[in-house]
């Protein structure tokens, strides 16, 4: 998978005929995939073939990043308004960043409201499905496209349940269940009349909940009070 739409390239690695390298990243130039690599024994030459495998691992973390940004969007949606169009992403290993539109600031309630409704959706192992049509037929679907991106004649339209529909190239999940946890980690603006929300998912959700669960404890012991 080449870095497209927010989303971060595929990582893996090259099997030489005599030696082998490492894929840290892979990128487009216009229609040509370009994978670069470093060189980690013997050489590579032109015109040699090579085997190459992805990082399963890397791609999954990605992939729960994707998948719980289109739930994050779903739940913005829900809970602000048709109004919250995303303005843009950053999809990572475990981490995400979604730019939207609002008039203002989440409220703490709004926030807790969308990180539930999101947790809700992951509990629930919805089915996370894709299709390849025509972008009308799409459109009249009511699939959600992203202002101002340039779309061909056919599109990828993800679908989430029967609740969210988004036109989309990157790499997604089987089902919600895969993502584990959804934490938002924090929410400010970045322009006027655009936020952005910071997120992360599984393992690294997980880790986040037990960080703060033991600065709370510390706080309590200083204090000498119960943690409620």
């Amino acid at each position: 998978y080449g870095e497209s739409g927010g989303q971060i390239g595929d990582r893996g690695a090259l099997e030489l005929l005599k030696g082998s390298a490492e894929v840290v990243t892979v990128t487009w130039a216009d229609a040509l995939l370009v994978h670069h690599v470093k060189i980690t024994a013997g050489a590579c030459r032109v015109g040699e073939p090579v085997k190459a495998a992805v990082d399963v691992a890397h791609r999954l973390k990605v992939a729960r990043s994707h998948t719980a940004t289109h739930l994050l969007h779903w739940a913005l949606r829900r809970v602000v308004g048709p109004e919250a169009v995303q303005a843009g992403s950053l999809v990572e290993a475990e981490r995400l960043r979604f730019d939207f539109s609002a008039l203002g600031g989440l409220q703490e309630e709004q926030q807790l409201q969308v990180e539930r409704l999101v947790n809700e959706r992951v509990r629930l192992s919805d089915p996370v499905q894709t299709q390849v049509m025509k972008l009308a037929e799409a459109r009249q679907r009511g699939a959600v496209a992203l202002f101002g991106e340039k779309y061909g004649q056919e599109v990828r339209v993800v679908s989430i349940g029967d609740y969210s529909q988004e036109l989309c190239g990157g790499t997604h999940l089987l089902h919600t269940g895969f993502v584990g946890t959804f934490k938002i980690v924090s929410e400010g603006s970045v322009a006027a009349g655009t936020r952005r929300i910071e997120a992360m998912v599984g393992e690294a959700a997980f880790l986040r909940q037990q960080q703060e669960s033991q600065w709370l404890r510390q706080a309590a012991a200083h204090l000498s009070r119960p943690p409620h």
